[in-house]
């Protein structure tokens, strides 16, 4: 088969099968043409398995222990998008077929069935098993040097025009190159132009990058539909983020896409695209530890620490310090202003905890103080919170973050020479420039003698 010839590994297949025997006539098929074969005995197990090693194909039984053929399609489409899954039944009925269908089966095959049959299936449905790719990067030494650059840097609502030149108008979205990965933070509006880098970049090669979303607020997600790399078959995307607030992320990133919003569906996006939805606050990707941190903001919003070899690089586009809320909100909740402030001071403690030493902070700092008091509760910083924050952390780098709509390029100059003063007034030494969009920072960690 030409997929399998194409790949440079060997190419994965999940039978989930209780059927002793037809599981293990449908295992000894796929071994003879050189697929690595996994076998779950129920849906149960075979969503298990799914989920872990994330095989390019799945063969599913209907009726089986458990859960059922149609219940193991709706999990497994709703959470690895570009693994292909074919029902093989013995039930012969039309409405089967299309129940299987629509629950997120890419075919619907009767038994008994042939190696032919599978093969001519397969090649439709897995045309070329993408290679994995090697990373390309233009930075030198990927162990002395991670590499960010800024896309999108406003908060809310996209704003392009003349008052906004210099500091751009694109949507949260920031692209890391660190030990061999493509990292990007966020799908704003930015995130077209990247893609359209990166498309220049790599050109027919395929392309492997892992996509970070703090939250679904829709200037955080909103160029998805419009990253060119995701329409590239060849190309390899991860998608990784926290369960929103009130249905999935696999949800919500499809339902901007839905038919009264888009021309083109989720599922239909050709690249090998996966979400995933993380439940663990450490990961890895690569060679790049990550460690995420929930923010104060509605809804479910975590940030973000990259620790490269080069240095760390923390992400935290959206968070609003908790006294003046907790204050606001004491006789409410029925606290005394003590115990407000004590609560704000630990949670700060943690942020401060979690920022400690990092190479490159970007930081939320959509607010003037003034502005922050007739915003308290809208979940975003005030000027001078953050810089007392990085200040408090020993950040050696603090950008400010999520540019107000309402604040053109003056206005960011102001907020940043303001941010300077409150640095020199401290005696402490901090770098801060305002994030604007297209501007490069590398890190790089000294050379030892």
């Amino acid at each position: 088969m030409k997929g399998c010839e194409q790949s440079n590994r060997m190419p994965r297949v999940l039978i989930i099968e209780d059927d002793p025997e037809s599981r293990r006539a449908l295992a000894g098929l796929f071994a003879r043409e050189d697929w690595k074969v996994l076998e779950a005995t129920d849906g149960d197990v075979g969503i298990e398995l799914a989920l872990h090693n994330r095989p390019e194909l799945i063969l599913c039984d209907l009726l089986m222990p458990k859960s059922n053929g149609f219940q193991v399609c709706r999990t497994i489409r709703e959470q690895l998008q570009p693994t292909k899954i074919i029902v093989v039944s013995g039930r012969d009925y039309e409405v089967d077929k299309i129940s299987a269908l629509q629950a997120g089966a890419d075919e619907y095959l009767f038994k008994p069935v042939t190696w032919e049959l599978l093969s001519r299936t397969i090649d439709q449905l897995l045309p070329q098993i993408p290679r994995q790719p090697k990373p390309t990067l233009s930075t030198g030494d990927d162990s002395q040097l991670a590499r960010i650059k800024f896309w999108g840097v406003r908060g809310s609502i996209p704003i392009p025009g003349k008052s906004t030149v210099r500091y751009g108008g694109n949507t949260s979205c920031v692209e890391v190159r660190a030990d061999g990965e493509i990292i990007v933070l966020d799908a704003g509006s930015g995130i077209r132009m990247l893609g359209l880098a990166l498309d220049k970049e790599f050109g027919s090669r395929s392309m492997k990058l892992t996509l970070l979303i703090t939250h679904t607020h829709w200037d955080h997600i909103q160029g998805l539909p419009f990253f060119s790399p995701a329409y590239n078959e060849k190309n390899l995307i991860r998608v990784l983020g926290y369960e929103g607030a009130r249905a999935g992320l696999a949800t919500i990133l499809a339902s901007q896409m839905e038919t009264p919003f888009f021309p083109v569906s989720l599922r239909e996006l050709p690249s090998h695209l996966a979400i995933e939805e993380l439940r663990e606050m450490e990961f890895q990707i690569g060679k790049v530890q990550v460690q995420s941190k929930f923010a104060n903001h509605p809804g479910i919003c975590v940030g973000y620490r990259l620790f490269t070899s080069s240095g760390s690089i923390a992400f935290f586009p959206d968070n609003e310090p908790y006294e003046q809320l907790k204050l606001q909100l004491a006789s409410r909740d029925g606290i005394s202003e003590h115990e407000a402030r004590d609560f704000a001071a630990v949670e700060r403690a943690k942020m401060v905890e979690f920022l400690q030493d990092c190479d490159v902070a970007i930081l939320d700092a959509q607010y003037t103080d003034d502005e922050y008091a007739k915003h308290i509760g809208w979940g975003h910083s005030s000027l001078s919170s953050v810089v007392s924050l990085a200040l408090d952390a020993d950040v050696h780098k603090l950008l400010l973050f999520h540019h107000d709509p309402s604040h053109d390029d003056q206005m960011v100059d102001k907020m940043a020479e303001c941010a300077r003063a409150l640095v020199r007034k401290s005696g402490k030494s901090l770098d801060v420039e305002p994030a604007r969009e297209g501007a490069e920072i590398s890190i790089m960690l000294p050379v030892s003698s």
